[in-house]
C-alpha cells in the first residue's frame, strides 16, 4: 500500500477544495475571501464617481488592427455585362493557349464557347450594344486564327487575290433614268470638288447602277474599306498637289483592296502593271510585290497622275490615260484632232472600258458626295491602319513576330500586304502595330540572326522549365538549354525554342462537318444588330476558299 506524506495530501486536496469553493463563490463571496487569504490591512481608497462611459484601455497592438469604426472600401460590384464579357474573354484566352500548345480541337471548343457565352445574352440585356461590339471583336479575332491555324484559310505561302470591282461593269451599258438628270445637275451645282464634275448620259447611267442594290453593295464595300487608307491617301495627294477626288480612282480600281488583281494582271490598290510600276519604283520579287504596298503604291500613283496631267493638260484625259496608257490617248488625239475626253468618247476612238472608266468615276464621286440622297450616309468606315516600321537585318518568319506580339499572323499580313511569303527577306521594312517596335526588337534579339526564319520564341511563364518546354514543343531539353545559355530567363521574358515552324497547310476541303466558326457565324447573322460584319467574316474564312485569278492563269 502506497503511503502519502502530509504535504502530498495537502497538494492533492487543495485543487479539489478550490473547485468546491469556486463553485460557491456566487453565494458566499465573503467566506471565500476570508477563508483563502490571510487578513491584511485595508488600504485607504478614494472612491471616484462612476463615469457614464468607461475609460478607453490602451491596447498593445491597437495600431495593427483595423478600426471597426472606419468604413470598409466600397468596391463596385461587376455588372452582369462585365461578368459575361469576362467569362467570354477567359474562354477566348484559353483557346489561344490551346493553339500555342498545338491542341486544335481544344482551341475550337474554347473559341466556340466564348462566342456562345455572348450569344446567350438576351436582346434586352443592359449594355447590349457593348456585348455586340465585344462579340464582333471576338468573331474578327477568332476568324484570323481560324484562317491561320485551324485549317479554314489559304496556305500560308500563298496570297489571296481580290477581284477588281469594275472588271464586270466597264463593258456594260446601263439605262438612263430621265428623272435623275435634273437631280444630278442640282447636286453637281451644290457640290464642292477640286476635280471638275459633269453630267452626261454615261454618268447618269452609272449613277443609276450605283443606286441599284447590286451597285450600292459594290460602292458600300469600297467606301467602308476606304477608312483604312483614306487619311494616308489624302495626305499623299495633297503633298503631290493633286485633287482630293482622285482617291476615287482607287475606289474604282480596287475597292481599296491592296491585293486586287484585274483581268489584265494589274495589281494592288492602284492597279499597276509590272512594267509601269517599275517606272515609279515599285519592285516585284519572288517574295515581295511593292504594288501591293498601299503607301508606296499611292505615292507612285500620285506621281504618275501628276505626270499624265502635265503631259495632257486635262484631268479627264489624264484619268483615261491612267486606264489605257498615255500612248493610247496620244494616238486618239492625233487621229481626231480633239484633246477632249467627251469628244473622243463620242467619236468612238477609245477602248470601251476607257470610255466608261471616266464616267464611272465621276458617278462614284457624285454619289459619295451626296451620300444622304442615295442612302449611303450611315456607312461605318473601317478603322485606319496605323503602324510603325522596322528594317529587318535577316530573313524573319512572320510567325516569330506574331508570337512576340501575341497577335495573329493574319493581322501582320494585313499590315504587310506586299509580302508574298511567310518569311520576310533581309532589308524588308516590316510594318507592326503602333508602339510595338521595341517589343519585336527585344524578341528578335533572343534568336540568332541566322535562325530567325525557322526558330520559335516563347514568353516564359511561372512554372516553366526546360523539360516542360521541350515536351511542349517536341524537342530535346539539351537543345533548349543550349539555345538559352543553359537556363531559362525570368518569367515575362523570351526564350528561344530551336524548333522549325510547321509546313504551310493546305486549305481544308469542305465536308459535312462545319469548321470552327461556321455555325457561330450563322447564329450571329440572325442577330440583326451584328448581321453585317459577321457575314463578311463568313465570306473571308469559309471552309473552302473561293478560287481567285492568279498571274499567268
Amino acid at each position: 500500500m502506497r503511503v502519502f506524506s502530509k504535504p502530498c495530501v495537502a497538494r492533492a486536496v487543495l485543487p479539489a477544495a478550490l473547485v468546491l469553493l469556486a463553485s460557491c463563490a456566487s453565494t458566499h463571496p465573503q467566506q471565500f475571501r476570508t477563508y483563502l487569504l490571510p487578513p491584511t490591512l485595508a488600504p485607504t481608497v478614494t472612491v471616484q464617481p462612476i463615469a457614464d462611459t468607461p475609460p478607453e484601455v490602451a491596447y498593445l497592438y491597437a495600431n495593427e488592427l483595423p478600426s471597426l469604426n472606419s468604413s470598409l472600401p466600397n468596391y463596385p460590384r461587376p455588372s452582369d455585362t462585365e461578368f459575361l464579357i469576362k467569362r467570354a474573354d477567359g474562354r477566348y484566352l484559353a483557346g489561344k493557349k490551346a493553339l500555342q500548345d498545338g491542341r486544335l480541337e481544344d482551341a475550337r471548343t474554347e473559341f466556340n464557347a466564348a462566342i456562345d457565352i455572348l450569344l446567350s445574352a438576351p436582346e434586352d440585356a443592359p449594355e447590349h450594344a457593348r456585348i455586340e461590339q465585344r462579340l464582333q471583336d471576338l468573331v474578327d479575332a477568332i476568324s484570323r486564327y481560324d484562317a491561320d491555324d485551324l485549317g479554314a484559310g489559304e496556305p500560308t505561302d500563298q496570297v489571296a487575290q481580290d477581284p477588281r470591282p469594275l472588271d464586270e461593269i466597264l463593258d456594260m451599258t446601263f439605262p438612263v433614268d430621265p428623272s435623275l438628270r435634273n437631280k444630278v445637275r442640282a447636286q453637281i451645282a451644290a457640290t464642292t470638288s477640286q476635280l471638275p464634275l459633269e453630267e452626261s448620259d454615261a454618268v447618269i447611267g452609272f449613277i443609276n447602277y450605283f443606286s441599284s442594290p447590286r451597285g450600292k453593295r459594290t460602292l458600300e464595300a469600297g467606301i467602308r474599306r476606304s477608312g483604312r487608307y483614306k487619311a494616308m491617301i489624302e495626305k499623299v495627294l495633297a503633298e503631290e498637289g493633286l485633287p482630293q477626288e482622285l482617291i476615287f480612282l482607287a475606289q474604282a480600281e480596287s475597292g481599296f483592296a491592296p491585293r486586287a488583281l484585274s483581268n489584265k494582271l494589274c495589281v494592288g490598290l492602284w492597279q499597276f502593271l509590272k512594267s509601269r510600276g517599275q517606272e515609279y519604283g515599285l519592285q516585284v520579287t519572288s517574295v515581295t510585290d511593292d504594288r501591293m504596298d498601299p503607301e508606296r503604291a499611292t505615292r507612285a500613283a500620285a506621281r504618275h497622275l501628276h505626270d499624265l496631267y502635265t503631259h495632257l493638260g486635262d484631268w479627264y484625259l489624264a484619268m483615261a490615260a491612267y486606264d489605257c496608257g498615255p500612248l493610247c490617248i496620244d494616238h486618239a488625239v492625233a487621229r481626231t484632232g480633239y484633246a477632249d475626253f467627251w469628244s473622243l468618247r463620242r467619236l468612238n476612238v477609245l477602248p470601251k472600258e476607257t470610255a466608261n472608266y471616266v464616267p464611272a468615276i465621276l458617278a462614284m464621286i457624285i454619289v459619295a458626295k451626296n451620300a444622304k440622297d442615295y442612302g449611303l450616309e450611315d456607312i461605318e468606315l473601317d478603322k485606319p491602319l496605323e503602324y510603325d516600321s522596322l528594317d529587318l537585318e535577316a530573313p524573319t518568319h512572320l510567325d516569330l513576330v506574331a508570337a512576340a506580339l501575341d497577335r495573329s499572323v493574319s493581322e501582320l499580313k494585313d499590315l504587310n500586304p506586299a509580302l508574298l511569303k511567310p518569311i520576310a527577306p533581309a532589308g524588308y521594312r516590316l510594318h507592326v502595330p503602333t508602339g510595338t517596335v521595341d517589343q519585336v526588337e527585344a524578341a528578335l534579339a533572343v534568336i540568332p540572326a541566322s535562325r530567325r526564319d525557322s526558330w520559335r520564341i516563347h514568353r516564359v511563364e511561372t512554372g516553366d522549365t526546360i523539360t516542360s518546354l521541350a515536351k511542349r514543343y517536341g524537342t530535346s531539353a539539351e537543345l533548349i538549354r543550349s539555345a538559352n545559355h543553359e537556363e531559362l530567363p525570368e518569367p515575362g521574358l523570351y526564350a528561344a525554342i530551336p524548333v522549325a515552324y510547321a509546313t504551310p497547310h493546305a486549305p481544308v476541303k469542305a465536308t459535312g462537318k462545319r469548321t470552327t466558326l461556321t455555325a457561330k457565324r450563322a447564329a450571329i447573322a440572325q442577330k440583326k444588330p451584328v448581321a453585317r460584319k459577321p457575314a463578311a467574316v463568313a465570306q473571308r474564312v469559309s471552309a473552302k476558299p473561293a478560287p481567285h485569278r492568279t498571274p499567268g492563269a
